[in-house]
């Protein structure tokens, strides 16, 4: 048996499903009406406070239901397109209107004192209330000022009212409270989605479906949180493109041990077979026991242990397949003490009308073990059992792996592991057969009663059943009662429970309606029990003393256990009255100084003697009453029952009775029989012989013997015989004469004596126990002939034949026991049926002496003899036999051993027969009855078993149509159907015709349609017609029986959208149900449902048909096919391809779907018409509308004669017209085959738009957690970030590396042109030195920069390269370096000034802009580091990621998602995702699963697990995929070393193509391992390097250009326009703008504790400077500001991120920077963009955005000239201080003798610089310039470390 079908039977033994007595209504005790729908409602279970929620409105109630507190919730300013008001910065364009708040979620958290309330508005947002003020806010969320707010900590429940949402709070380990939250995706493609709007869902494209949030309401930053690190361990979500084929449907979410159960509803497999179970319960572990580690993470996550398996409940195509109510329970079981965990639901079929629902029951101990087993085969023994499911994002694969002989732990097996596959779902549902089936059922909730299974049961029409007595209540008028009911946590007598508009406490037992103990424990009620003392029945604890032993009796205990008495003697005589002794059994107290009575009525009562009173059984003794005080004994009985009660302390708790008896009266009642009813009594009575008396005293008695008495016989006669004794024990009666005229006759024989007794004269007979008879027959009388004369001797008649008489044989000399042959006088019926059955009746004489001795036949055909109806020799009946045709033949009867007689009339066998011969009990079946001379005489009928008439509605001399009535009787199954004739009964069987009433058809579900109502019932071969009534959709209409199981009806117009009722006339009869019969117990059930056999049908609008492009008149030439396109517009009917039909005149079109909305209409034929306009007509249903007309093309034989008929010289022109009419002809076949790859095209791009769209919406929250890397951002040290922004050009490595390192100069090693010798060393030193002084000299230094710049070959390298010497050189004395700076500057502005201003600071052509450069780099470091650098890390980390999930050819680079248009793979390549787990040897680290897509490269896959291994490391750190190999282990432990290129690899278009993941056929979650090489191996070397003529991965190069060039190849690919590839970049730019948006927010922000003085000191120099000069020009000021920061430090920035951290900057990466740098560059700027069709994407993919980038730059300028100006003082300080932080950071020594190159180099253009200078001329500079180059001697000094 298997494990269902045992829970069932155990199951069906605990709950007692039927009641011996009438059912009553239990008891509502409290009520709340609610104005409003109600939602949810949850109960405190120590305040018994009840919180409700309602639409727009919840309350706090106090425990008797009566408002406490009220708050509104709604309606609301809202719109589902729009974010939550409480998100900062999420404005909306779409407008808002008045919107209900329905309450999605209602839960409480009493260790924080808040109740969690959700609703539908504001994208399910969710407030915390406090518990003891519902109206009150507990915790303000967001808080006020928050920025850091994420959608997805905003939008938790479901934001529509018919969506679903659970929910529960539990505990982590931690003791952080935590929030499990499953709702029903809402976004686009769902019902729930707003119709005719763009496709931008705000809201639930990044919600999952099941989260656990974080609800520690200290941690606010975390409030609402995904609560682990990564994010998405903690939910669990399903992929966009498989989210139709997931639509989850909600049900309960409850706790059990230490997991947590969601049960839920897959309504995307609605509708598929209905014998496919799509109720689902779902299983996650709750971190809630085996403490962790407290420095790790917590490891147990979600998707790990999430299982899912389906629930059955039924079996064999009787299956409910929707869960509508769950409730876990404890109950017992006979299988141990402890009660097991059983889960109870609510089951329905889905589809179905009738509303059919069930109770099943699953125990928990199966479901755990199913889970086990799942995880077993997954990993261990892959089966079909069990899959991983890949539709959700956060899986592990697409399908189970066998992992050898891996041993999972019970941890494992229970929750799952990293390295196993997870999520998992079990294929095979778990069953259970139904142990209870109803309609309507929609709530389940269950009690353990006294170890009794109680089930509460809440139905859609508002009422509540109990299953263990079948007791209901009537609450609320069809409001259907909620899903959820919970027992009042403080007493589990009272159930809270909720209908659509109240709140109500039940009470759960009505006990006070039983009297008496037996009917109290034999209900069945387990809450109820006999209350001993009370003498009433009661729950256990409205008993006072319920609590004492034996004085509540249980309904365990059983009847047996109810107080009762014995009496000793129970039987009393009345001459012998004494005490009786009463022993009380049963459960009752102790009686230990009680005060007992026993009570003989009322107020007749005596003390009773107490003997034993405690313990199980006690003794007590009670005096009688005198015998006056007792009723007489009744005339005609021997007793009296005397009723006898016992009272404790005046309750009467026990009664009994005792009997009375008289003995004298007990031999008196039957006098013929006195002794024997004496003696065989009950009584104690003795008989008394001698006074012929019954006694009841032994001693009274006297015993005679009775031989030798003188005796009589009595024959009941007046005449009296002498008996005469034989012996001891019998008697003769003597001289007897009886005699009879009749047949037979009986007497009955008695004794008795002569005389009487003691001198009276009395008939005293003898006891006969068994009566004597005696018969007495006459032969001569009731038999007439012979064969009833022999026939008496069956009966012991000694009669036999003689003298043509019946004589005693003792009369008879000659005997002969030989009868003649039988005659036959008269048969009936003369005709019948040839189907046989008649009962035919044959009179005559000699038919035999016995029924077994005769035999019946007509002609060959057997009559079978009835024995019961059988008459010796006159009569016999017997059922004729079925005849092969139509015939007329004799009766024959052949009698044993006297011969065969023949009857003079025949019997006819008739072609009678009825069409059909079944048909439903309601009646209304039309039969044909089918025979000979059918319309004779005056009136003929059709009876039914001759009761009911069949009314005829037709009728011919053959045949006759009737109409049959409905069954008479509930179990009626076969009738008679007899034609009768002339108002007398039916007068032969062959007039009459078997009929069979089978089950009405059952019409389970209908389906709506503006053309047709579909019904599935069964069975329908019975109905011949159906009609929709006038009355409920204005019009009768004709209705088509398609099938046994199925019929269609064509629905009437409607002038309008509305919802009606439809009824059926199934054969004519009104249909009501699946029976026209109702038990009382059926109506008092039904009372308060909608009427049976109403069906809802919805008219909705005509739908809209129009052609492609709208026109109304479509040219078309006789003879081509013609190919129309339609469109549909949007509808709400569910019309199927079958339905459509389109009309092109009187021709009808053959129609091809392309999809729901677009069909091909095509004629392949010639049309041809009289008229030159044919309509186009499209038909569904009754609806027709003409969309268009075809115009046919005149002939084109009018055209050549008229052309002809015209002279000689229009010849040409002749046949210049028909080549027109021929291309025009071409031309018009190749627009209609155009147009028909336009809409094919169109096709494919709305897909690629689809898609793009589902890309678009990836979740920016989830991205942004899962990029948290642990280790930090990886910046550069400062120096490297220097020396890479100061020499981004310089390649070599040497120098940068001696710049970093502080160097003293004590071991000199070489110059560049001369080696320095010991000896000249100190005058090398001294001359560095006196040229460090020289620099810093203002003077100097300016000249010297200006001599330089005004030299042709001193190039802009040159000068960038000075300049950033220079800044290193002076990087201690940045306040020096910064008024040189200005100097410069000033300079400049004064050189462009006079040409035009908006130039300067464009480009880095003069030292003066690269110091420039420098100074920003260096001040704004700080900021960059502690500000943008997160943000701009972010951005880094999220293009490559959007990179990396598409696919990207290995060679060319160019990607799937991209921001750049050059590098857009312009192909659709199909790439899967899949998961690999990969081992590395060396690493430290266990095995990881790697996330590859199967179009990789086998480098592509290296450097995904480099980075997987190494992501915590600086990419300085990482190995190259070059100096790692890769090797694949298969199933059979064989390994494969994996190379891009190797002897497998193959050829495409004459190039060797790259090996990949595909390639190699790698299955999901293979195993992998990877390894250092030995020694490198250079023979590949890097893939971006192949020769692309040689080598090709995904496409080939310029492929859009090679194309044409081969066109005479055949493509294995199918190609598309390119461009509709674009939307990819629109896909990329939606995933990557959020990041965008922060990193330019933090650029051009001013953080008000990091305020950037250095901007502000220079834009204030700016302003001076334009001032001084007269510049107003506002545009002018506002190119220099451009020009000084966002374009000279940020663009750089942002185009080259390794300068700020240590990362891997590819050429791909490179490009989508370049896009982003141009889009602040745009934004930076002050004209407007002149953007059309031709312009760059790179431009155009921003463009939606400048505009608003603009304000912002504005706005940053504009707060920048709004801060407290700055002195010199603090500037200067504020540079001193940056100085100081990094001190003794590089080589200036280094950075001196290389500026001394330049010096040296132009050493004649210096001196004569500073000659002409006067001060520096007066300062003698030159000279000390001279004496520097005299010093080094033209050595240039290159310091480098000790070695």
């Amino acid at each position: 048996m298997p494990p269902s079908i045992e829970i069932a039977v155990l199951l069906l033994g605990v709950l007692t499903l039927e009641m011996r007595r009438s059912a009553s209504a239990l008891h509502v005790q409290q009520a709340f009406a609610s104005p409003n729908h109600t939602n949810n409602f949850v109960v405190d279970p120590v305040s018994k406070k009840v919180y409700l929620a309602t639409v727009n409105t919840v309350y706090q109630l106090n425990a008797t239901l009566s408002v406490e507190v009220e708050k509104r919730t709604g309606p609301v300013e809202d719109n589902l397109l729009c974010h939550a008001p409480q998100l900062p910065q999420a404005p909306c364009e779409h407008p808002k209107s008045l919107t209900d708040n329905h309450n999605k979620l209602l839960k409480l958290d009493r260790d924080q004192g808040v109740v969690v309330v959700c609703g539908s508005v504001y994208q399910g947002f969710c407030e915390l209330r406090k518990m003891e003020n519902i109206s009150e806010i507990a915790v303000e969320f967001p808080p006020q000022g928050e920025k850091t707010v994420f959608p997805s900590m905003l939008n938790i429940a479901a934001n529509h009212p018919n969506a679903s949402t659970v929910g529960l709070i539990f505990k982590s380990h931690g003791g952080n409270t935590r929030l499990l939250v499953g709702a029903t995706y809402t976004g686009a493609g769902t019902p729930f989605f707003p119709k005719n709007h763009s496709k931008e869902d705000l809201r639930f494209e990044n919600t999952p479906e099941i989260a656990i949030r974080s609800l520690n309401v200290k941690d606010l930053s975390r409030l609402f949180t995904y609560d682990i690190n990564p994010s998405e361990d903690n939910v669990f979500k399903i992929k966009q493109e498989v989210k139709t084929k997931n639509k989850l449907n909600f049900v309960h979410a409850f706790i059990q041990k230490t997991y947590s159960y969601i049960a839920f509803n897959n309504d995307a497999k609605t509708g598929h077979k209905e014998s496919q179970p799509n109720s689902i319960l779902a299983r996650i572990c709750l971190d809630t026991e085996n403490p962790r580690k407290s420095s790790g993470p917590e490891i147990r996550k979600l998707t790990e242990s999430y299982i899912q398996m389906p629930l059955q409940c039924g079996f064999n195509g009787n299956i409910y397949n929707r869960l509508l109510s769950v409730y876990p329970a404890e109950i017992p079981t006979d299988y141990g003490p402890d009660p097991e965990p059983y889960l109870f639901g609510v089951f329905a079929k889905e589809r179905q009308t009738d509303r059919k629902s069930a109770l099943c029951a699953f125990k928990f101990g199966d479901i755990e073990e199913e889970i086990r087993q799942g995880r077993r085969n997954c990993s261990n023994s892959p089966s079909s059992d069990v899959q991983v499911l890949d539709s959700v994002i956060q899986g592990s694969g697409a399908a189970c792996i066998q992992k050898g002989n891996l041993v999972l732990q019970p941890e494992q097996l229970d929750c799952g592991a990293a390295h196993l596959q997870h999520p998992l779902a079990l294929r095979r549902p778990l069953r259970a057969i139904p142990l209870f089936e109803y309609p309507g059922l929609s709530s389940v909730s269950v009690d353990n009663i006294h170890n009794h299974t109680v089930v509460f049961l809440g139905t859609s029409n508002g009422r509540l059943r109990k299953l263990n007595s079948n007791q209901k209540v009537s609450l609320s008028a069809s409001e259907a009662v909620h899903h959820i009911m919970t027992f009042d946590p403080s007493d589990r007598n009272f159930l809270y429970l909720m209908t659509s508009h109240h709140m109500l406490r039940v009470g759960v037992a009505e006990c006070d309606r039983w009297k008496s103990c037996r009917d109290c424990l034999g209900a069945g009620d387990a809450h109820c029990g006999w209350c001993t003392l009370e003498n009433r029945c009661t729950i256990q604890k409205e008993c006072a003393q319920g609590t004492l032993a034996r004085s509540w009796i249980s309904m365990g205990e059983g009847p047996q256990q109810c107080p009762s008495m014995t009496l000793t003697p129970p039987e009393i005589s009345v001459f012998l009255l004494q005490d009786v002794g009463i022993l009380i059994n049963g459960s009752v107290p102790d009686l230990v100084g009680s005060r007992v009575e026993c009570e003989y009525g009322p107020g007749v009562s005596t003390a009773a003697t107490v003997h034993l009173d405690y313990g199980p059984a006690q003794i007590q003794t009670c005096p009688l009453l005198p015998r006056e005080n007792y009723q007489p004994i009744l005339p005609g009985t021997d007793h009296l029952t005397v009723s006898v009660a016992i009272k404790v302390n005046g309750t009467s708790v026990v009664s009994g009775s005792f009997i009375m008896y008289d003995c004298e009266r007990t031999g008196a009642i039957h006098p013929k029989m006195s002794c024997v009813s004496c003696l065989s009594t009950r009584w104690k009575c003795y008989w008394d012989q001698e006074n012929h008396l019954c006694v009841s005293s032994k001693d009274e008695s006297k015993h005679n013997l009775l031989e030798g008495e003188e005796l009589e016989c009595d024959f009941g006669t007046e005449q009296r015989y002498e008996a005469t004794w034989l012996n001891s024990s019998a008697v003769k009666c003597s001289e007897v004469t009886l005699s009879t005229n009749q047949r037979s006759q009986v007497y009955h024989l008695n004794l008795r004596k002569r005389q009487g007794f003691n001198g009276r004269r009395r008939d005293i007979f003898v006891d006969s126990p068994q009566p004597m008879k005696v018969e007495v027959y006459n032969c001569g009388v009731g038999s007439s002939d012979c064969s009833q004369c022999w026939g008496r001797e069956d009966q012991g008649h000694l009669c036999g034949w003689c003298d043509n008489s019946c004589r005693p044989r003792d009369d008879c000399q000659l005997i002969r026991d030989q009868c003649p042959a039988p005659e036959i006088n008269k048969i009936s019926p003369s005709r019948g049926p040839v189907e046989g059955g008649t009962l035919l009746t044959v009179e005559g004489r000699n038919l035999g002496r016995r029924a077994g001795a005769v035999k019946v036949f007509i002609g060959d055909v057997p009559c079978i003899l009835l024995p019961e109806r059988y008459t010796v020799s006159v009569e016999l009946v017997c059922v004729t036999g079925r005849s092969t045709h139509a015939r007329t033949d004799i009766v024959q009867v052949d009698v044993d051993q006297s011969g065969v007689g023949t009857s003079k009339e025949s019997f006819s066998y008739l072609l009678l027969s009825m069409d059909p011969k079944k048909g439903s009990r309601a009646g209304g079946t039309r039969v044909t009855i089918i025979g000979e001379h059918l319309d004779i005489g005056s009136q003929v009928r059709v009876r039914v078993n001759s009761t009911q008439e069949c009314i005829i509605t037709e009728k011919t001399d053959e045949t006759i149509e009737c109409t049959m009535p409905q069954a008479s009787e509930v179990h009626t199954d076969s009738v008679t159907v007899c034609v009768e004739f002339e108002n007398l009964p039916c007068q032969s069987a062959e007039l009459s015709a078997t009929y069979t009433y089978e089950k009405n058809p059952i019409i389970n579900a209908s389906t709506h349609r503006r053309k047709h109502v579909r019904l599935l019932s069964a069975p329908l071969y019975a109905i011949q017609r159906s009609y929709l009534p006038k009355c409920c959709v204005l019009l009768l209409q004709q209705c088509a029986v398609l099938s046994s199981s199925m019929i269609t009806c064509l629905s009437p117009v409607s002038s309008q959208s509305q919802q009606t009722s439809v009824q059926f006339l199934l054969n004519g009869v009104l249909y009501t149900g699946d029976s026209p019969f109702s038990s009382e117990d059926d109506a008092e059930e039904e009372d308060g449902e909608p009427h049976k056999g109403h069906f809802s049908l919805e008219y909705v609008e005509d739908p809209q048909f129009f052609t492609a492009n709208k026109e109304k008149l479509i040219k078309h030439h006789p003879g081509e096919p013609l190919t129309l396109i339609i469109n549909k517009g949007p509808s709400d009917l569910e019309l199927v391809p079958e339905e459509y039909s389109v009309m092109i005149g009187s021709y009808p079109c053959n129609i091809s779907f392309h999809n729901d909305q677009l069909f091909h209409c095509t004629i392949n034929g010639l049309l041809s018409s009289h008229e030159s306009e044919l309509p186009v007509t499209v038909q569904v249903g009754n609806f027709r509308h003409i969309i268009a007309k075809v115009q046919l093309g005149g002939s084109e034989l009018a055209i050549v004669v008229s052309i002809v008929v015209c002279c000689v010289l229009l010849l040409l022109c002749t046949v210049a017209l028909v080549v027109y009419c021929t291309k025009s002809r071409r031309a018009e076949r190749y627009w209609q085959k155009t147009l028909l790859q336009m809409e094919e095209m169109e096709s494919q791009i709305r897909e690629e738009i689809r898609k793009g769209f589902a890309e678009l919406q990836t979740d920016m929250t989830d991205l942004t957690k899962e990029l948290n890397r642990s280790q930090g951002i990886p910046f550069l040290e400062y120096k490297q970030f220097v020396t890479r922004t100061f020499f981004p050009k310089v390649r070599n490595p040497i120098f940068l590396h001696y710049l970093i390192l502080p160097c003293i100069l004590t071991h000199p090693h070489s110059f560049a042109s001369i080696h320095a010798s010991n000896t000249t060393r100190p005058n090398i030193e001294e001359g560095i030195t006196l040229f460090s002084t020289l620099l810093n000299n203002k003077h100097f230094l300016i000249t010297f920069v200006h001599a330089l710049e005004q030299q042709k070959d001193f190039a802009v390298r040159d000068r960038c390269s000075l300049a950033s010497l220079l800044t290193i050189a002076l990087h201690g004395k940045l306040e020096y370096y910064t008024s040189i700076m200005k100097d410069l500057l000033v300079d400049l502005i004064d050189a462009s000034a006079s040409k035009n201003p908006k130039l300067m600071l464009r480009r880095t052509e003069s030292v003066v802009e690269k110091m420039l450069t420098n100074w920003m780099s260096i001040c704004m470091y700080s900021y960059l580091k502690e500000t943008v650098g997160e943000p701009f890390f972010l951005l880094l980390c999220a293009i490559k990621q959007q990179i990396n999930k598409g696919s990207i050819d290995a060679i060319t680079g160019k990607a799937r998602y991209t921001l750049n248009e050059e590098w857009l793979l312009r192909e659709n390549i199909e790439a899967k995702p899949q998961n690999i787990n990969v081992s590395f040897q060396g690493c430290g680290m266990d095995s990881l699963s790697v996330r590859v897509m199967n179009t990789d490269t086998i480098c592509q896959v290296k450097e995904k697990i480099i980075e997987a291994f190494y992501k915590n490391l600086p990419f300085s750190q990482w190995p190259r995929a070059e100096d790692v190999d890769l090797e694949w282990f298969d199933s059979g432990s064989n390994s494969k070393l994996l190379q891009d290129l190797d002897n497998s690899s193959v050829m495409e278009d004459g190039r060797k193509k790259l090996n990949t993941v595909f390639h190699y056929q790698i299955p999901e979650g293979a195993s992998l391992a990877m390894s250092m090489k030995d020694k490198k191996d250079n023979t590949l070397g890097r893939v971006k390097d192949l020769d692309t003529e040689k080598y090709v991965h995904l496409v080939l190069p310029h492929d859009e250009l090679m194309e044409t060039k081969k066109s005479h190849r055949q493509s294995n690919r199918k190609k598309v326009l390119p461009e509709i590839y674009l939307t990819r970049l629109l896909s990329t730019k939606g995933t990557l703008q959020k990041f965008l948006d922060d990193l330019f927010q933090a650029i051009l922000s001013i953080p008000p504790d990091r305020p950037p003085l250095a901007v502000k000191y220079f834009f204030d120099f700016l302003e001076e400077q334009a001032d001084k000069r007269g510049i107003t020009d506002p545009d002018t000021l506002h190119i220099w500001k451009t020009n000084s920061l966002p374009l000279r430090f940020w663009v750089n920035i942002l185009k080259n991120p390794q300068f700020v951290f240590d990362i891997d900057k590819t050429d791909h990466m490179d490009a989508c920077l370049s896009v982003i740098a141009q889009a602040f560059i745009d934004a930076c700027s002050i004209s407007d963009l002149q953007l059309g069709k031709d312009s760059p994407t790179n431009k155009l993919l921003y463009a939606k955005e400048i505009p608003e980038y603009k304000k912002r730059v504005q706005c940053y300028y504009q707060q920048i000239q709004e801060m407290a100006p700055l002195s010199e003082q603090e500037m200067n300080a504020h540079l001193a201080q940056e100085s100081r932080k990094y001190r003794n950071e590089f080589n200036t020594n280094l950075a001196l003798t290389e500026i001394y190159k330049y010096a040296k180099r132009y050493r004649n253009q210096v001196v004569n610089a500073l000659e002409s200078n006067p001060t520096a001329r007066r300062t003698q500079l030159h000279h000390k310039f001279e004496q520097v180059i005299a010093l080094v001697e033209d050595n240039i000094y290159e310091c480098c470390s000790e070695a």
